[in-house]
């Protein structure tokens, strides 16, 4: 079939090849032209006949830049046949026939200006076929660039996206009540999905990269621009990781030059993409081990809308050999650095839903089991500095604690003392200040803390209570309330020394039982020494001699 195809175009070499023939390989493919028909077209051919017309130009034209596909077409052309032409071969064409200098010095309608028509005029007015020519073009990046075709085609994508930005695709849409922000297509794009166009993200990140980059420079809307870069890494690298271990290091490499690339590209500025999708771009470039100033790209834009995040968002693995499941916990404070030295001041909502982030993302990591008491503390931290300023109390930063201690009652004593002394109880309610005061699971030095604490809340109370009412009320329901809140000072004040006094009390006599046990086994130990030397029985329990039997009369039993 390939033999019958040679010889109806009659462009391939055959074994009885004539003298005016020209064999020329293209790749691994030959093709056989006439010299003379070849050089009426071509310049270059011509002068290189006139300048070597005894030797053979096939070693002259071994760096033909084109594939054999797109030298059978300039072939056919030559030998009079129609060549079509296309969005996808026309850049190509256009190359190899500047190459060879086919153009309108050498003869009349020559290919060179045929193929530029049809690409000025069926090409370039066109979104889809700009974006097909420059997809199906790729490996003659190099040659475009030098004859101008790759800057033709971005001006030309330019003016069609400052006409109608959704061209790159509807903006992200960020939804302030529930906690499903993503990729969501407008419903009115979907209407009208039979008008189908092509899209900027299959292209490959050489093109790709100076085609947005020149878009930001001409102002192109920056929510558009943002959302065909979240789309670009959906599908270039969260749609191809299937796990970390099956990805080969080349594809990691890649996936990482693309991360990085794409974030010196998304704008910076808030609301351009939902919190949980620069998350999810976050957590790639961590897992790619993306440089520094890429994940810092991400942290800074995170932080500027952190006020956006949901509790899953900020459930960062940290990266290291360790099995246990920990967080990422600088990363968490760098990323409230930033939202706290942008935030605008007057949004004081914006500092309470941070600080109720924070108080609901320590409950939810209290559940880990594998979670280290260093890193709870350190959350605990970080939730108590976000609650600064906002008038808030500490009943949810106590709630977490009180769920740690649960799920990790294998803490010894000085463990959960050291989990309890980031709580501040002058913050914390008094239905959480109660339930703290009966709380078995904190250590007692803490329950006599919040006792005493309340005790002082109480006098407090009392006297901001006599020195507002003053002298409205009667001296006789003052004395009355000034008793009832003395004998519930005094009843504190007695739960608080008997506490005090059973914790002293615990630790004498563990201390006495510790150096009793130490005694009794010297004395034991002495003890069963002698029983050997005596030929006493030697088990621990037993601490009688041996002795013989007495024997029994029958009739009186002595």
């Amino acid at each position: 079939m390939t033999e019958r195809r040679y010889a109806d175009t009659s462009l391939r070499t055959s074994k009885s090849a004539s003298s005016r023939e020209l064999e020329v390989h293209v790749g691994s493919m030959p093709f056989a032209l006439d010299k003379e028909l070849l050089a009426s077209k071509s310049a270059k051919v011509a002068a290189l006949l006139k300048e070597n017309s005894n030797t053979d130009l096939s070693c002259l034209l071994h760096d033909v830049p084109a594939d054999s596909e797109t030298f059978e077409l300039v072939a056919r052309f030559c030998h009079g046949f129609v060549v079509q032409m296309s969005a996808e071969n026309i850049v190509p064409l256009i190359c190899l026939s500047y190459f060879l200098g086919m153009d309108e010095n050498q003869c009349n309608n020559n290919l060179l200006s045929k193929a530029v028509s049809f690409f000025e005029q069926r090409v370039l007015p066109s979104w889809n076929e700009i974006i097909k020519a420059l997809r199906s073009s790729e490996k003659y990046l190099p040659q475009m660039m030098q004859l101008g075709l790759f800057d033709v085609c971005i001006q030309a994508i330019i003016a069609k996206a400052s006409d109608n930005p959704r061209h790159l695709g509807e903006p992200i849409i960020i939804s302030r009540n529930d906690g499903n922000d993503g990729d969501k297509p407008n419903a009115k794009r979907r209407l009208f999905a039979l008008d189908w166009q092509e899209d900027l993200t299959t292209m490959s990140l050489q093109l790709y990269e100076p085609i947005i980059y020149t878009m930001t420079q001409h102002e192109i809307p920056p929510e558009y621009i943002s959302a065909s870069i979240y789309r670009y890494a959906k599908k270039w690298i969260f749609c191809c990781n299937n796990g970390r271990e099956t990805v080969s290091i080349y594809k990691r490499k890649s996936q990482r030059n693309v991360i990085e690339t794409l974030e010196k590209l998304l704008p910076h500025g808030r609301d351009l993409l939902p919190c949980t999708l620069l998350f999810e771009m976050l957590r790639c470039a961590i897992d790619l081990e993306a440089s520094s100033g890429c994940r810092n790209g991400f942290e800074m834009r995170i932080g500027k809308q952190l006020d956006q995040a949901k509790v899953k968002d900020l459930m960062i693995p940290s990266q290291g050999y360790a099995k246990e499941v920990q967080y990422d916990i600088e990363c968490i404070r760098r990323i409230l650095k930033v939202f706290y030295g942008n935030y605008d001041s007057s949004g004081a909502s914006g500092f309470i839903t941070v600080a109720e982030l924070m108080e609901e993302f320590l409950a939810e990591v209290a559940c880990d089991l594998d979670l280290t008491i260093d890193t709870f503390i350190s959350l605990e931290e970080m939730s108590m500095a976000a609650a600064l300023g906002t008038k808030r109390n500490s009943d949810g930063i106590y709630r977490a604690t009180d769920i740690y201690l649960e799920k990790h009652a294998f803490l010894t004593e000085k463990e959960k003392e050291q989990v309890c002394k980031v709580l501040d109880f002058r913050k914390m309610s008094a239905e959480a200040c109660e339930h703290a005061a009966k709380n078995e699971r904190l250590p007692v030095r803490v329950v006599v803390q919040v006792l005493f604490m309340a005790q002082l809340q109480l006098r407090e109370t009392l006297a901001r209570g006599a020195y507002d009412e003053g002298d409205d009320k009667s001296g006789k329901e003052d004395e009355e309330e000034e008793d009832e809140v003395r004998l519930e000072m005094e009843r504190m004040s007695i739960k608080v020394k008997e506490l005090e006094k059973d914790c002293h009390e615990m630790k004498k006599e563990i201390t006495i039982g510790s150096n009793r046990q130490r005694v009794n086994k010297g004395k034991l130990s002495l003890w069963s020494e002698m029983k050997r030397k005596f030929g006493c029985s030697t088990n621990m329990n037993d601490f009688h001699c041996p002795t013989k039997k007495k024997k029994v009369h029958p009739k009186w039993g002595l």
